[in-house]
């Protein structure tokens, strides 16, 4: 999983980077180079299996965070950086938009303008891509190719929502349209999380915060699109041992760190969950889509496997904790063993054979 952050310069998007991945960067990325870390993705389950399953390693989930320069009201026009370095997100499956919440020598807090700043230049870089796409798709539709001929009717349906500022993911396309696009990699189709960037003495339900979800619900989008936390305490809290950050969060009233909750906010975007694998050699946590098959698990774990699928032997956590070891589960018949059509449930953990 791989996720990009954007938003206005001097927002916090850099603090919030070396918030998830204690990096510490000084500056956010430039022009030419982002910022680019690796984070694992916190998950309770872990510390659970490593009590009942000796084991070498222990690997988390990971997922890639790709940090951008600020943008300014205009980039488009060429002000400040401009908005060329937004090229670097096309790859990502996600945008973490960081939205400032929190008072300070940037102008009064407004962030439903920030938002509509930054969402317009976003769809200003993609009618760019767009226009470009109907050219090419164009020449090849005049000598009668149907394909181009359908892929410039999709095109032309995408600048017409831009130039009505409205984003790609707004338009109602089927399957077979989505995955045409791809190619296009238009930010604006991407899933985007609000992270709502609050001061240190602000809550979650904040004046600025609630703003944003009352913005988000007019546009019939869920609230669950938004996660407040305050990128700087955050950025403190990494810099310290466990016990240490354990103490201040508890001191804070905090349950856990913001890693945590952008975690879970971004696989329910995204519409992941985990399974895991087990071994002397280590426990893994694997990331899949909601819906995928015991195969196209396999196959997140090495293309082979999903190739020479047989089976998949698989048991839960609640079944490990009752019954404490493999064997035992085995022993009570809770060792089910699933074919090509199974469908992953999350958290389950599971033994793969294949033959290549």
């Amino acid at each position: 999983m791989e996720a990009g952050i954007v938003g206005l310069a001097y927002v916090g998007k850099t603090t919030l980077f070396n918030a998830l991945t204690a990096l510490g960067v000084s500056g956010a990325g430039s022009a030419a180079r982002p910022n680019v870390g690796v984070v694992q993705v916190p998950d309770d389950r872990l510390a659970v299996l490593i009590r009942y399953i000796e084991t070498k390693k222990v690997v988390s989930a990971n997922m890639q965070l790709v940090d951008v320069a600020g943008l300014v009201a205009g980039a488009s026009e060429g002000k400040g950086m401009g908005n060329r370095f937004l090229g670097h997100l096309r790859n990502v499956d996600a945008l973490l938009h960081v939205v400032r919440c929190y008072e300070g020598a940037h102008g009064p807090v407004d962030p439903v303008r920030d938002i509509d700043e930054v969402e317009m230049e976003l769809m200003i870089t993609d009618l760019e891509v767009v226009e470009n796409g109907i050219d090419n798709a164009g020449r090849r539709a005049r000598i009668g190719d149907k394909q181009a001929k359908q892929r410039v009717s999709l095109l032309e349906q995408c600048a017409a929502a831009l130039g009505d500022g409205k984003a790609v993911s707004s338009l109602q396309l089927n399957d077979q349209q989505r995955f045409d696009l791809k190619s296009f990699a238009l930010l604006s189709a991407k899933p985007v999380l609000y992270v709502a960037n609050v001061g240190e003495d602000d809550s979650a339900g904040c004046a600025a915060v609630e703003a944003i979800r009352s913005h988000l619900t007019r546009q019939g989008r869920s609230v669950n699109e938004v996660v407040a936390i305050c990128a700087r305490l955050e950025a403190e809290l990494a810099e310290l041992d466990p016990s240490e950050r354990d103490e201040m969060l508890d001191g804070l009233g905090l349950a856990e760190p913001a890693l945590n909750r952008l975690a879970r906010a971004a696989y329910r975007l995204l519409g992941l969950h985990s399974f895991f694998t087990v071994g002397p050699k280590e426990i893994h946590a694997w990331t899949v889509p909601i819906g995928a098959t015991a195969p196209e698990a396999a196959g997140a774990i090495h293309t082979d496997f999903q190739r020479g699928f047989i089976r998949v032997e698989v048991y839960s956590l609640s079944d490990l904790q009752n019954f404490q070891s493999e064997k035992d589960i085995r022993a009570a018949g809770k060792m089910r063993v699933e074919g090509k059509d199974y469908v992953m449930q999350d958290g389950d953990i599971c033994h793969f054979l294949f033959n290549v």
